[in-house]
């Protein structure tokens, strides 16, 4: 898979480009998890969800936040992150000007920042948020959510609590002309280890399947 350094606010950014041979494939972005808690690129969900998005179809790109790997900059408590992010979608698109559908897709943390993307950038037809911290960060700023998504937790999540993650869904339920549909994993951690990283993104990949069969927002 290509290597890729694009520029970003602060430097390089260095991320995984895995492009279709359609030019009007749809694209995704994958976000990572906490760079201060070992958070990469490279870590097994945001890898996982990289080729669920690329054997659905997708050209795809996974990228390091400023500070890890060989992103230059520094951590920047969520708010530089946002705008790797911005500028990680940016070079996607100039890359991809005929795409029809663009995702953006978050781990823990990076799902944290995936949401704020999704309220900057009007283009985004969908998201999956994996394991989101409700717990640690706010997430009142989907108010109104613009686009219909899937959150996705474990049931046995010590990290983000499942009471957490299922009173922002029914905060997200009261908004009209969005759909936000949620599923736990039973028995799963944080991270959906051994068996439940594949019932993951099973889930993840008929959401995503059915939501491009129904062209909805």
């Amino acid at each position: 898979m290509p290597e890729v350094i694009f520029p970003g606010p602060e430097g390089r950014l260095e991320g995984r480009y895995h492009p279709q041979k359609e030019k009007d494939a749809p694209i995704a972005i994958v976000l990572h998890p906490h760079p201060q808690f070992g958070g990469t690129m490279n870590n097994k969900v945001v890898y996982n969800l990289h080729y669920a998005f690329y054997n659905m179809g997708f050209t795809v790109l996974r990228f390091n936040f400023r500070g890890v790997g060989r992103s230059q900059g520094e951590y920047d408590q969520g708010i530089g992150e946002l705008s790797d992010a911005a500028s990680a979608l940016d070079y996607l698109q100039s890359m991809n000007n005929n795409s029809k559908h663009c995702w953006v897709a978050g781990f823990s943390f990076g799902a944290w920042i995936g949401m704020q993307l999704l309220m900057r950038r009007p283009e985004i037809t969908g998201f999956i948020s994996v394991s989101p911290p409700a717990n640690m960060y706010d997430f009142s700023f989907l108010a109104p959510c613009p686009s219909s998504g899937l959150i996705i937790n474990g049931g046995a999540d010590r990290v983000a609590p499942p009471a957490d993650t299922t009173a922002l869904v029914s905060k997200l339920h009261e908004q009209k002309g969005i759909t936000i549909t949620h599923e736990e994993v039973p028995g799963a951690d944080h991270f959906f280890q051994d068996q439940h990283m594949e019932t993951m993104i099973t889930s993840v990949t008929d959401y995503v399947k059915r939501r491009l069969t129904e062209n909805t927002r």
